[in-house]
């Protein structure tokens, strides 16, 4: 996706409502339709449709993708997407179990099973397939940099040696800074809202995760914070699920190519993240690797 394109998605991000203002209008159920739909026996889409239920892992601290909201259900981009994938396997949004899956144990969480799939601004990436399997990507987003309001020092990732960076453990934004910025000093908490103290106290000098995350803490913080410089990665969000379920991937990348054609996508998109970003001008091409 072009820099350009995110620059013009952050000025609308920091004169966008407050996120609490786009809690009052999400309802409950999803943009799709629950569907009545057979699959062969023995198939997880099977197995998952006749327990009617869908355990599903996402994060509970992100605005726009996947935040936990006032009633205690989650909301954002990722909560629609599994919201239509539930509904194609004949799965009520009501029947979605949410469960929190921070950065580090996404991997584990789909290995041992405790979740069927995560969708959680998951980064699809050789080292985590080697582990698990990705279906899309769905999205593609960039890593940036979020500083206080009143910084005059950091402008781009070039102003980072000597600073003190904050990012979440297991992230692929953090994995870069260590890998190809080795002057900077990384603090690490477990997720990316544990960042928003220290960097608001001044004990660390910048945020640095994806765009679309970060224009949801500046938007959920008129004020406070702003974002410096252009996206300096490619990060493609993928859906995580169990290594070697091939139908089970061929399934959910299915359904993620029919809400493309179907305007169910765009129609996710406007209800969360598009509350504050533009609509992206392309879909992501899905990878069917």
């Amino acid at each position: 996706m072009r820099a350009t394109k995110w620059k013009a998605a952050l000025i609308v991000a920091s004169l966008a409502l407050s996120l609490s203002a786009c809690g009052e209008d999400k309802a409950d159920e999803g943009v799709a339709d629950v569907e009545d739909t057979s699959f062969d026996a023995g198939t997880t889409m099977a197995k998952l449709q006749d327990a009617g239920k869908i355990t599903i892992g996402t994060k509970f601290d992100q605005p726009l993708f996947g935040l936990k909201g006032p009633d205690g259900d989650p909301e954002g981009f990722d909560v629609e997407m599994g919201k239509i994938i539930a509904a194609k396997l004949g799965i009520e949004a009501g029947d979605i179990e949410w469960v929190a899956t921070p950065s580090e144990i996404r991997e584990t969480s789909i290995s041992d099973g405790r979740v069927d799939i995560v969708i959680a601004t998951y980064t699809i990436n050789d080292d985590r397939k080697k582990l698990i399997d990705f279906a899309g990507p769905y999205f593609n987003a960039g890593q940036m940099l979020m500083v206080t309001a009143d910084n005059d020092e950091i402008s781009s990732v070039d102003d980072l040696d000597g600073k003190t960076v904050c990012s979440a453990r297991g992230s692929t934004p953090a994995q870069n800074i260590k890998d190809n910025y080795p002057k900077v000093k990384l603090e690490l908490p477990a997720e990316y809202s544990d960042c928003l103290e220290p960097l608001r106290n001044g004990q660390v000098d910048a945020l640095t995760t994806d765009n679309v995350i970060l224009s949801g803490y500046v938007a959920q913080n008129e004020g406070d914070f702003k974002l410096v410089g252009d996206p300096f990665t490619e990060e493609p969000y993928g859906i995580g699920l169990k290594k070697g379920d091939d139908e089970f991937r061929d399934f959910l990348n299915d359904v993620i190519e029919e809400s493309y054609d179907n305007g169910e996508w765009e129609d996710a998109w406007e209800k969360t993240a598009g509350t504050v970003l533009d609509l992206p001008a392309e879909f992501p091409k899905v990878d069917r690797y």
